[in-house]
C-alpha cells in the first residue's frame, strides 16, 4: 500500500443520479479498485425508484404504480427512494480498515444516529431490524453488498419528501411500518446541510488505515 493513502474518504457529490447507472457504477468502481484505490463516499438523490433486494419478495409492492421497480444485489427487501431523501453510498475497503460486515452496519446506524442528535432528535436502533427509528418510526434505511472485501450500496435519510411511495409497499418488509423524516420534527435542513453532517459523521467514525490517524 502507498505510505500516502489518505485516511479519509473521497466525496464526490452526484446530485440527482438515476439509480441504475449509478448502481452499475458503484459495481464498476469495486472491480476495477486496487489496494491504493481511495475509498469513496457518494453524495446524491435520486428520481423515484422501488429497489428490491437480493431476497426481495415482489409481494411486498402492494399495488400498481408508475415508479419503477429495480432489482438489486444487496440484502434486504424493498424500499423506496426519491427526490428529497439523502443517499450516501459507502465504497469502502473492509480489510484495509479492519472492519466486518456487522461492524460497518453499526458504524452506519450510528452515524445516522449521531447526525439525528444534532439536530435534537432521539434515534434509535431497533432489534432485528436493521436502519435508524424514532419512536418506532423509520427515518433512515441501509442496505449493503461485500465483494472481494469491499462495499458498496449504503445509507438512505429521509429529510423533506413525499412519503406516499412508502405507503405502497411493506418498507423493508415489515408490514404497517410508519415511515418518517426530518421535515416532520419541524428540522428544516435542506439535503446539503444534512449531506455534509451525516457525511462528516461517517469519517469520523471509519477506523483510520494502516495505523493512520483520520483527521479531527
Amino acid at each position: 500500500m502507498s505510505a500516502g493513502w489518505p485516511a479519509a474518504c473521497v466525496v464526490r457529490e452526484l446530485g440527482c443520479a438515476p439509480y441504475e447507472p449509478t448502481w452499475r457504477a458503484m459495481q464498476a468502481f469495486t472491480d476495477r479498485r486496487d489496494d491504493d484505490t481511495p475509498d469513496e463516499l457518494w453524495r446524491l438523490e435520486h428520481p423515484p425508484v422501488y429497489t428490491l433486494g437480493q431476497a426481495g419478495k415482489p409481494e411486498h409492492l402492494l399495488r400498481a404504480t408508475d415508479i419503477p421497480m429495480v432489482k438489486i444485489d444487496r440484502g434486504g427487501q424493498i424500499t423506496y427512494h426519491g427526490p428529497g431523501q439523502l443517499v450516501v453510498y459507502l465504497l469502502i475497503d473492509l480489510r484495509r480498515r479492519g472492519l466486518k460486515v456487522r461492524e460497518l452496519v453499526r458504524l452506519m446506524e450510528q452515524s445516522l444516529i449521531d447526525c439525528l442528535a444534532d439536530y435534537g432528535l432521539d434515534a434509535q436502533r431497533q432489534a432485528g431490524a436493521p436502519g435508524v427509528y424514532i419512536d418506532g418510526a423509520k427515518i433512515a434505511a441501509l442496505g449493503l453488498r461485500v465483494r472481494n472485501g469491499c462495499s458498496y450500496h449504503g445509507l438512505s435519510l429521509n429529510v423533506d419528501m413525499d412519503l406516499t411511495p412508502f405507503t405502497w409497499i411493506n418498507p423493508c418488509g415489515y408490514s404497517g411500518l410508519k415511515t418518517v423524516q426530518l421535515r416532520d420534527f419541524g428540522v428544516s435542513a435542506d439535503l446539503t446541510a444534512a449531506g455534509d453532517r451525516l457525511v462528516a459523521h461517517v469519517q469520523r467514525l471509519l477506523p483510520p488505515v494502516d495505523g493512520m490517524k483520520t483527521p479531527a
